[in-house]
Protein backbone atom coordinates (compact mmCIF):
# COMPACT_ATOMS: atom_id res chain seq x y z
CA UNK A 1 0.00 0.00 0.00
CA UNK A 2 1.55 3.32 -1.11
CA UNK A 3 1.52 6.34 1.14
CA UNK A 4 0.62 9.81 -0.14
CA UNK A 5 3.59 12.16 -0.48
CA UNK A 6 3.21 15.38 1.50
CA UNK A 7 4.66 18.77 0.38
CA UNK A 8 7.11 18.52 3.25
CA UNK A 9 8.52 15.26 1.88
CA UNK A 10 8.93 16.78 -1.60
CA UNK A 11 11.05 19.60 -0.26
CA UNK A 12 13.39 17.29 1.67
CA UNK A 13 16.93 16.98 0.36
CA UNK A 14 18.46 13.64 -0.60
CA UNK A 15 20.23 13.18 2.75
CA UNK A 16 17.06 13.91 4.70
CA UNK A 17 15.10 11.48 2.54
CA UNK A 18 17.69 8.77 3.22
CA UNK A 19 17.42 9.42 6.95
CA UNK A 20 13.63 9.14 6.85
CA UNK A 21 13.80 5.87 4.88
CA UNK A 22 16.31 4.44 7.38
CA UNK A 23 14.12 5.38 10.32
CA UNK A 24 11.07 3.81 8.68
CA UNK A 25 13.06 0.67 7.90
CA UNK A 26 14.29 0.36 11.53
CA UNK A 27 10.74 0.87 12.80
CA UNK A 28 9.45 -1.89 10.52
CA UNK A 29 12.19 -4.28 11.67
CA UNK A 30 11.31 -3.63 15.33
CA UNK A 31 7.67 -4.41 14.60
CA UNK A 32 8.60 -7.64 12.84
CA UNK A 33 10.81 -8.75 15.74
CA UNK A 34 7.94 -8.30 18.17
CA UNK A 35 5.82 -10.88 16.33
CA UNK A 36 6.25 -14.43 17.62
CA UNK A 37 4.72 -17.16 15.46
CA UNK A 38 2.98 -20.25 16.81
CA UNK A 39 5.74 -22.34 15.24
CA UNK A 40 8.35 -20.55 17.34
CA UNK A 41 6.19 -20.92 20.45
CA UNK A 42 5.75 -24.66 19.82
CA UNK A 43 9.47 -25.11 19.31
CA UNK A 44 10.16 -23.28 22.58
CA UNK A 45 7.66 -25.43 24.48
CA UNK A 46 8.94 -28.67 22.97
CA UNK A 47 12.60 -27.83 23.53
CA UNK A 48 12.03 -26.79 27.14
CA UNK A 49 9.89 -29.83 27.93
CA UNK A 50 12.24 -32.39 26.38
CA UNK A 51 15.31 -30.81 27.96
CA UNK A 52 13.68 -30.85 31.39
CA UNK A 53 12.46 -34.46 31.13
CA UNK A 54 15.80 -35.79 29.87
CA UNK A 55 17.89 -33.96 32.47
CA UNK A 56 15.68 -35.11 35.35
CA UNK A 57 15.76 -38.73 34.19
CA UNK A 58 19.56 -38.61 34.01
CA UNK A 59 19.82 -37.77 37.73
CA UNK A 60 16.69 -39.56 39.01
CA UNK A 61 18.55 -41.73 41.59
CA UNK A 62 20.35 -38.70 43.03
CA UNK A 63 17.12 -36.71 43.01
CA UNK A 64 15.28 -39.34 45.02
CA UNK A 65 18.21 -39.71 47.43
CA UNK A 66 18.30 -35.95 47.93
CA UNK A 67 14.61 -35.83 48.87
CA UNK A 68 14.95 -38.75 51.27
CA UNK A 69 17.93 -37.09 52.96
CA UNK A 70 16.10 -33.76 53.19
CA UNK A 71 13.13 -35.30 54.99
CA UNK A 72 14.90 -37.69 57.38
CA UNK A 73 15.59 -36.53 60.92
CA UNK A 74 18.48 -37.22 63.27
CA UNK A 75 18.05 -40.99 62.92
CA UNK A 76 19.89 -41.16 59.61
CA UNK A 77 18.79 -44.02 57.37
CA UNK A 78 20.65 -42.49 54.44
CA UNK A 79 24.16 -41.46 55.49
CA UNK A 80 25.93 -40.76 52.20
CA UNK A 81 25.60 -41.25 48.45
CA UNK A 82 27.04 -44.75 48.16
CA UNK A 83 25.23 -46.15 51.17
CA UNK A 84 22.01 -44.40 50.17
CA UNK A 85 21.96 -45.76 46.62
CA UNK A 86 22.81 -49.23 47.95
CA UNK A 87 19.92 -49.05 50.45
CA UNK A 88 17.46 -47.98 47.74
CA UNK A 89 18.61 -50.88 45.56
CA UNK A 90 18.26 -53.40 48.39
CA UNK A 91 14.82 -52.09 49.37
CA UNK A 92 13.13 -51.69 45.99
CA UNK A 93 15.59 -52.91 43.36
CA UNK A 94 16.29 -51.04 40.14
CA UNK A 95 12.79 -49.57 40.20
CA UNK A 96 13.58 -47.98 43.55
CA UNK A 97 16.32 -45.85 42.01
CA UNK A 98 13.78 -44.25 39.68
CA UNK A 99 10.75 -44.15 41.99
CA UNK A 100 8.74 -41.03 41.28
CA UNK A 101 10.68 -40.27 38.10
CA UNK A 102 7.74 -41.02 35.81
CA UNK A 103 5.58 -38.47 37.59
CA UNK A 104 8.52 -36.09 37.74
CA UNK A 105 8.88 -36.24 33.95
CA UNK A 106 5.17 -35.63 33.53
CA UNK A 107 5.45 -32.65 35.86
CA UNK A 108 8.75 -31.30 34.60
CA UNK A 109 7.65 -31.30 30.96
CA UNK A 110 5.03 -28.55 31.36
CA UNK A 111 7.07 -26.92 34.12
CA UNK A 112 10.23 -26.58 32.03
CA UNK A 113 8.25 -25.70 28.94
CA UNK A 114 6.37 -22.90 30.70
CA UNK A 115 9.56 -21.52 32.27
CA UNK A 116 11.41 -21.70 28.96
CA UNK A 117 8.63 -19.92 27.06
CA UNK A 118 8.04 -17.30 29.77
CA UNK A 119 11.74 -16.46 29.98
CA UNK A 120 11.96 -16.02 26.20
CA UNK A 121 8.83 -13.86 26.14
CA UNK A 122 9.88 -11.70 29.09
CA UNK A 123 13.43 -11.14 27.83
CA UNK A 124 12.12 -10.45 24.32
CA UNK A 125 9.75 -7.81 25.71
CA UNK A 126 12.52 -6.25 27.79
CA UNK A 127 14.78 -6.14 24.75
CA UNK A 128 12.09 -4.47 22.66
CA UNK A 129 11.48 -1.87 25.35
CA UNK A 130 15.20 -1.11 25.34
CA UNK A 131 15.19 -0.75 21.54
CA UNK A 132 12.14 1.52 21.61
CA UNK A 133 13.90 3.76 24.12
CA UNK A 134 16.97 4.06 21.90
CA UNK A 135 19.07 1.36 23.58
CA UNK A 136 20.91 -1.55 21.99
CA UNK A 137 18.43 -4.20 23.18
CA UNK A 138 21.01 -5.98 25.36
CA UNK A 139 19.88 -7.06 28.84
CA UNK A 140 21.87 -6.41 31.98
CA UNK A 141 22.52 -9.25 34.47
CA UNK A 142 19.93 -7.66 36.77
CA UNK A 143 17.24 -7.79 34.10
CA UNK A 144 18.14 -11.39 33.27
CA UNK A 145 17.83 -12.29 36.95
CA UNK A 146 14.42 -10.62 37.15
CA UNK A 147 13.20 -12.40 34.01
CA UNK A 148 14.42 -15.76 35.29
CA UNK A 149 12.73 -15.30 38.66
CA UNK A 150 9.41 -14.34 37.06
CA UNK A 151 9.54 -17.31 34.68
CA UNK A 152 10.40 -19.66 37.55
CA UNK A 153 7.48 -18.53 39.70
CA UNK A 154 4.99 -18.97 36.86
CA UNK A 155 6.28 -22.44 35.97
CA UNK A 156 6.46 -23.66 39.56
CA UNK A 157 3.01 -22.35 40.52
CA UNK A 158 1.35 -23.91 37.47
CA UNK A 159 2.53 -27.42 38.36
CA UNK A 160 2.94 -27.31 42.15
CA UNK A 161 0.21 -29.86 43.08
CA UNK A 162 1.98 -32.42 40.86
CA UNK A 163 5.26 -31.71 42.64
CA UNK A 164 3.63 -32.19 46.03
CA UNK A 165 2.16 -35.56 45.01
CA UNK A 166 5.40 -36.61 43.39
CA UNK A 167 7.33 -35.77 46.58
CA UNK A 168 5.21 -38.15 48.63
CA UNK A 169 5.36 -40.97 46.08
CA UNK A 170 9.14 -40.58 45.88
CA UNK A 171 9.74 -41.35 49.57
CA UNK A 172 7.55 -44.47 49.65
CA UNK A 173 9.56 -47.60 50.38
CA UNK A 174 8.88 -51.31 50.22
CA UNK A 175 5.67 -53.08 49.30
CA UNK A 176 3.41 -51.38 51.88
CA UNK A 177 3.26 -48.07 50.03
CA UNK A 178 0.17 -46.02 50.95
CA UNK A 179 -0.24 -44.66 47.41
CA UNK A 180 -0.68 -46.77 44.28
CA UNK A 181 -0.01 -43.96 41.84
CA UNK A 182 -0.56 -40.31 40.98
CA UNK A 183 -4.36 -40.43 40.72
CA UNK A 184 -4.77 -42.48 43.91
CA UNK A 185 -2.34 -40.24 45.80
CA UNK A 186 -4.09 -37.05 44.69
CA UNK A 187 -7.53 -38.40 45.60
CA UNK A 188 -6.29 -39.62 49.00
CA UNK A 189 -4.66 -36.30 49.87
CA UNK A 190 -7.74 -34.29 48.92
CA UNK A 191 -10.07 -36.69 50.77
CA UNK A 192 -8.02 -36.95 53.98
CA UNK A 193 -6.29 -33.56 54.19
CA UNK A 194 -8.33 -31.20 52.05
CA UNK A 195 -7.81 -29.58 48.67
CA UNK A 196 -5.37 -26.95 49.92
CA UNK A 197 -3.02 -29.69 51.13
CA UNK A 198 -1.89 -29.99 47.50
CA UNK A 199 -0.29 -26.55 47.88
CA UNK A 200 1.42 -27.28 51.20
CA UNK A 201 4.92 -25.79 51.08
CA UNK A 202 4.07 -23.38 48.26
CA UNK A 203 5.20 -20.25 50.14
CA UNK A 204 8.84 -21.31 50.69
CA UNK A 205 8.84 -22.57 47.11
CA UNK A 206 7.91 -19.12 45.80
CA UNK A 207 10.49 -17.45 48.03
CA UNK A 208 13.17 -19.95 47.06
CA UNK A 209 12.43 -19.83 43.34
CA UNK A 210 13.41 -16.15 43.17
CA UNK A 211 17.14 -16.68 43.85
CA UNK A 212 17.18 -20.12 42.25
CA UNK A 213 15.57 -19.42 38.89
CA UNK A 214 16.81 -15.86 38.79
CA UNK A 215 20.44 -16.83 39.29
CA UNK A 216 20.08 -20.03 37.24
CA UNK A 217 18.85 -18.28 34.12
CA UNK A 218 20.77 -15.09 34.72
CA UNK A 219 24.18 -16.64 35.40
CA UNK A 220 23.82 -19.12 32.53
CA UNK A 221 22.89 -16.50 29.92
CA UNK A 222 25.41 -13.98 31.22
CA UNK A 223 28.22 -16.55 31.27
CA UNK A 224 27.47 -17.51 27.67
CA UNK A 225 27.42 -13.86 26.58
CA UNK A 226 30.73 -13.12 28.28
CA UNK A 227 32.40 -16.10 26.59
CA UNK A 228 30.94 -15.16 23.19
CA UNK A 229 32.22 -11.59 23.49
CA UNK A 230 35.61 -12.60 24.91
CA UNK A 231 36.41 -15.06 22.11
CA UNK A 232 34.63 -13.09 19.39
CA UNK A 233 32.12 -15.80 18.50
CA UNK A 234 29.19 -14.97 16.23
CA UNK A 235 26.53 -16.37 18.56
CA UNK A 236 25.93 -19.17 21.07
CA UNK A 237 25.94 -21.81 18.31
CA UNK A 238 29.73 -21.52 18.27
CA UNK A 239 29.96 -22.63 21.91
CA UNK A 240 31.17 -26.19 22.53
CA UNK A 241 29.22 -28.76 24.51
CA UNK A 242 31.83 -28.62 27.30
CA UNK A 243 31.42 -24.84 27.53
CA UNK A 244 27.63 -25.14 27.77
CA UNK A 245 27.94 -27.80 30.48
CA UNK A 246 30.33 -25.60 32.43
CA UNK A 247 27.97 -22.63 32.20
CA UNK A 248 25.07 -24.85 33.28
CA UNK A 249 26.95 -26.26 36.25
CA UNK A 250 28.03 -22.80 37.37
CA UNK A 251 24.49 -21.43 37.02
CA UNK A 252 22.83 -24.36 38.78
CA UNK A 253 25.30 -24.38 41.67
CA UNK A 254 24.96 -20.64 42.20
CA UNK A 255 21.17 -20.72 42.20
CA UNK A 256 20.88 -23.81 44.39
CA UNK A 257 23.31 -22.45 46.97
CA UNK A 258 20.98 -19.56 47.78
CA UNK A 259 17.72 -21.48 47.45
CA UNK A 260 18.60 -24.78 49.13
CA UNK A 261 17.29 -24.04 52.67
CA UNK A 262 13.89 -23.19 51.20
CA UNK A 263 13.91 -26.46 49.25
CA UNK A 264 14.47 -28.43 52.47
CA UNK A 265 11.57 -26.64 54.18
CA UNK A 266 9.32 -27.18 51.16
CA UNK A 267 9.90 -30.94 51.18
CA UNK A 268 9.33 -31.21 54.91
CA UNK A 269 6.11 -29.21 54.77
CA UNK A 270 4.83 -31.42 51.94
CA UNK A 271 4.97 -34.48 54.22
CA UNK A 272 4.16 -32.66 57.47
CA UNK A 273 1.99 -34.90 59.65
CA UNK A 274 1.78 -37.61 56.97
CA UNK A 275 2.23 -41.07 58.46
CA UNK A 276 3.94 -42.27 55.31
CA UNK A 277 7.00 -40.24 56.37
CA UNK A 278 7.05 -41.62 59.91
CA UNK A 279 9.90 -44.04 59.20
CA UNK A 280 12.10 -41.14 58.06
CA UNK A 281 11.22 -38.50 60.64
CA UNK A 282 9.14 -39.19 63.74
CA UNK A 283 8.42 -37.42 67.02
CA UNK A 284 7.19 -39.63 69.90
CA UNK A 285 6.09 -42.31 67.47
CA UNK A 286 4.21 -39.95 65.14
CA UNK A 287 5.21 -38.27 61.89
CA UNK A 288 6.60 -34.80 62.55
CA UNK A 289 4.08 -32.01 61.90
CA UNK A 290 4.99 -28.34 61.42
CA UNK A 291 2.81 -25.28 61.99
CA UNK A 292 4.28 -23.44 59.01
CA UNK A 293 7.43 -22.30 57.23
CA UNK A 294 8.95 -20.41 60.16
CA UNK A 295 8.27 -23.26 62.59
CA UNK A 296 9.93 -25.69 60.17
CA UNK A 297 13.01 -23.48 59.83
CA UNK A 298 13.38 -23.02 63.58
CA UNK A 299 12.84 -26.66 64.52
CA UNK A 300 15.14 -27.98 61.81
CA UNK A 301 18.04 -25.76 62.87
CA UNK A 302 17.37 -26.30 66.57
CA UNK A 303 17.08 -30.11 66.37
CA UNK A 304 19.54 -30.91 63.59
CA UNK A 305 21.69 -27.85 62.94
CA UNK A 306 22.96 -26.99 59.47
CA UNK A 307 25.80 -29.52 59.11
CA UNK A 308 23.41 -32.38 58.43
CA UNK A 309 22.25 -30.79 55.18
CA UNK A 310 25.71 -30.49 53.61
CA UNK A 311 25.80 -33.98 52.10
CA UNK A 312 22.43 -33.76 50.36
CA UNK A 313 23.39 -30.29 49.15
CA UNK A 314 26.36 -31.91 47.40
CA UNK A 315 23.89 -34.30 45.73
CA UNK A 316 22.00 -31.29 44.45
CA UNK A 317 25.14 -29.65 43.06
CA UNK A 318 25.89 -32.81 41.08
CA UNK A 319 22.33 -32.86 39.72
CA UNK A 320 22.47 -29.26 38.59
CA UNK A 321 25.69 -29.90 36.70
CA UNK A 322 23.94 -32.56 34.61
CA UNK A 323 20.71 -30.63 34.18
Amino acid sequence: MQQAVSPVQVELGSEAKAAVKQALSMSQQKTERKQLTWTQISKSLLAGGIAGAVSRSAVAPLERLKILMQIQGNEKIYKNSLQGVKHMWQTDGLKGLFKGNGLNCIRIFPNSAIKFLCYEQITRKMSHVSLDQGGDGQLTPGLRLMAGAMAGIVGMSATYPMDMVRGRITIQEGTNAPYRGMVHATASIVRNEGLFALWRGWVPSVIGVVPYMGLNFGVYETAKDLIIKYYGYRDERDLSVATRLTCGALAGTTGQTFAYPFDVVRRRLQVSGWQGAQALHADHGQAVAYRGMVDCFVRTVKEEGVQGEVDCFVRTVKEEGVQ
